[in-house]
């Protein structure tokens, strides 16, 4: 109690952690974005469900690897090398949800593009089996995720209950985003071939950090928040044509 005292009195503390809630909140858009697109495969009425499941799941996650930040930064020390390059198991763990990632992106690229074609649907076939095999792949990415959000969290500060307030309150940031997100994607077709395109280069940048070459966030989402503008002005252009073909 006492040290959370000082914590509280310490101005440098306030800044670690609004910075820190900052940051985990901009690495939660990847999580989101991913749920918001798989939980619009599923019947209308288990969406919501699954939303709420998956960042349930990713907060269970993240703060069960709080309690094993020891364990966690082991993860950052190689274990083999490849031609030179040390590999640890968080640059496997990057790889595989990275490659997990751009597999699913082109997978729901491949049937936005041709609908009709349903003959390896990803999520399966039936509500039950769907929202199974849903929450199943919501889980692998969460994982991912959190691996790279609690490892960040343990880069920018020492202190266990600012990463704690700061990994509830981005969660609470998804929660409370995830139907409105989910719905404008679900309205707007060209915002999903969008959204699948910032999964790509989400994959990419996981497999290229994995394998050592670091990509700055910053330089993703500036080119992630620059296409989003575009399109939503490219979205407001046609509504304003729209109106004048009808006259209102």
């Amino acid at each position: 109690m006492q040290d959370i005292l000082q914590l509280v009195q310490d101005p440098t503390a306030w800044i670690a952690l609004v910075t820190l809630v900052v940051m985990e909140v901009v690495l939660g858009i990847d999580n989101l974005i991913f749920i918001s697109i798989l939980t619009n495969k599923l019947p209308e009425a288990q969406r919501e469900r699954a939303r709420r499941i998956g960042i349930g799941l990713a907060l269970v996650m993240r703060l069960a690897l709080l309690g094993t930040v020891a364990w966690i930064v082991k993860l950052t020390a190689p274990v083999f090398e490849v031609f030179g390059h040390p590999f640890s198991w968080k640059d496997l763990i990057l790889i595989a949800g990275g490659l997990f990632l751009v597999w699913k992106a082109t997978k729901e690229i491949h049937h936005t593009v041709d609908p009709v074609d349903h003959k390896e649907d990803i999520v399966g076939q039936g509500a039950m089996l769907s929202f199974n095999a849903a929450i199943g792949q919501i889980l692998v990415l969460d994982l991912v995720f959190s691996v790279d959000s609690i490892i960040t969290a343990v880069g920018m500060t020492p202190h266990l209950p600012i990463m704690i307030i700061a990994v509830i309150s981005a969660v609470a940031v998804m929660l409370l985003a995830a139907n409105p997100l989910a719905n404008f994607i679900a309205r707007n077709p060209t915002i999903v071939m969008l959204a699948l395109g910032f999964l790509l280069m989400i994959g990419a940048t996981l497999i290229a950090d994995g394998m050592g070459f670091h990509v700055p966030k910053g330089y993703i989402y500036a080119a992630m928040a620059f296409s989003a503008l575009v399109e939503i002005l490219n979205m407001a252009a046609r509504r304003r044509r729209e109106r004048n073909k009808t006259g209102h």
